[in-house]
Parts: C-alpha cells; sequence; structure tokens
C-alpha cells in the first residue's frame, strides 16, 4: 500500500475504476482499517458522483455489453470482496465500473459524461464544494447548484451538535471583506440553499460550517470552530 502522500491519487483512481484489479482488490482489503484512505475514497466519491446526474440515462444496446464481457476474459466472472459499508453506495448503484476497471472503460464514461453536457450547462457553470472536516480532511456534507442561484447542500455523515448550538453555513469570495450567513443548517438534513441576493459564485470561493449559538452567530460573523470547510470547483 502506498505512503499517506500518495492516497489521493490513489482513492481517485480506485473511485475512477482505473486502478489493476489485484490493487483494487488490496484497496479494498485496505479500507476496513485504513482511516485515511477511507477518508479520501469518501471525497472522491463525493466529487465524482454529480457527474452521473448531469445527463439523461440511456439503455446500451446487449452487442454492447457481450462485447465488454469478452474483452474482459474470465477475469470478468470473479468475485471480489464486498467495500466496507462507510462508502458502499455510488459502487452499487454504478457497479459495472468495478468490473471494467482493467479497461479504463470507467475513465471513458465520466469523460463522456462532461462532453455530454447539454449547450445551455455549458453557458452556466455548474460548480460543486466537498466541506471536510479540517482536522483530518473527512468529507461531512456537499453543494452541489440545482439552480443559476440555488445550492442543494446534502449530509455524508451524521454530526453530533451539543445542546444550545447550531450548525451555521458560511460563504466568502477571495475579493469579499468578510464570510456571509446562508443560515443554520440542521444535521443530517438535506436544504436547498438560495445565493439569488448575492454575487454569482466563482472558482475556489469559500464555503465553511461552523457551531454557533442555538440562533446563529450575534454579529454577523463566524464566532466558533470551524467544522467544515470546501472550496468551490467546476464540474
Amino acid at each position: 500500500m502506498k505512503a499517506t502522500h500518495d492516497y489521493d491519487e490513489l482513492a481517485g483512481q480506485y473511485v475512477l475504476g482505473t486502478l489493476p484489479r489485484a490493487q483494487r482488490l488490496e484497496v479494498d482489503a485496505a479500507l476496513t482499517d485504513n482511516a485515511s484512505l477511507l477518508a479520501a475514497v469518501a471525497f472522491w466519491e463525493a466529487r465524482l458522483l454529480p457527474l452521473s446526474t448531469l445527463v439523461e440515462p440511456s439503455t446500451p444496446p446487449a452487442s454492447l455489453w457481450a462485447r465488454i464481457e469478452r474483452s474482459l476474459g474470465p477475469a470478468a466472472t470473479l468475485t471480489s470482496k464486498p467495500a466496507p459499508a462507510a462508502h458502499a453506495g455510488w459502487w452499487e448503484r454504478l457497479g459495472l465500473w468495478r468490473g471494467l476497471a482493467a479497461g479504463g472503460f470507467a475513465a471513458a464514461a465520466v469523460m463522456a459524461v462532461v462532453v455530454g453536457l447539454r449547450v445551455n450547462d455549458l453557458q452556466q457553470p455548474h460548480y460543486m464544494v466537498v466541506l471536510a472536516a479540517p482536522q483530518n480532511a473527512a468529507p461531512g456534507w456537499v453543494l452541489k447548484m440545482t439552480g443559476a442561484t440555488t445550492l442543494r447542500l446534502e449530509p455524508l455523515v451524521a454530526t453530533a451538535v451539543p445542546a444550545q448550538r447550531a450548525l451555521q453555513l458560511w460563504t466568502k469570495a477571495d475579493d469579499w471583506s468578510g464570510p456571509v450567513s446562508l443560515g443554520l443548517v440542521k444535521p443530517g438534513e438535506t436544504v436547498e440553499v438560495k445565493l439569488d441576493k448575492l454575487p454569482k459564485i466563482v472558482p475556489n470561493q469559500l464555503f465553511e460550517i461552523t457551531l454557533e449559538p442555538e440562533a446563529g452567530s450575534p454579529i454577523g460573523r463566524p464566532t466558533g470552530p470551524i467544522l467544515f470547510i470546501g472550496r468551490a470547483v467546476v464540474i
């Protein structure tokens, strides 16, 4: 298994499905007790999963599956150790990607999703943000654009909030004088975030969730510790 500083690249290839089968099985086994690797895999799953929703699904012809099976050979029938429950989900919904890892089919599929965006989508950049814990980079929330001025905040993990405290979402572009509140967030619940009174999102725009008093920050600026933080990227 690679050193810790290589986990990001390794996890990215694992999620894309481009690792050789033997190395993929090695990662499968390591995920059961390697928290750093598990966090890196969760980060890339959260970052890449929205790509699968950007185009309408279509049913490929039966001849395509037959050709793929022939190209994979006997290895296609082998089974591997199930991935840990902590990062199960995407692989189960897109299970074919695992079996096609040796041929690099998954990477091509991601590129096809991006190239296949509608013209209107290309005119309006789509942003997403993975909000991770600053202590260990473990992903906790994902922000995804659902409209020109709307974001959807989705939890990835359960967040414990002490009594009489609340989670508050903030954002700040590099040229702003300070962060702006986007409202309170309920642990474990998806919420729609409206940005119609703010400038359009820009690349690298900062988003963070802080722990605040129950009614929110009383001074219009974060007062508590940062629990999750991330920056906007174009997808």
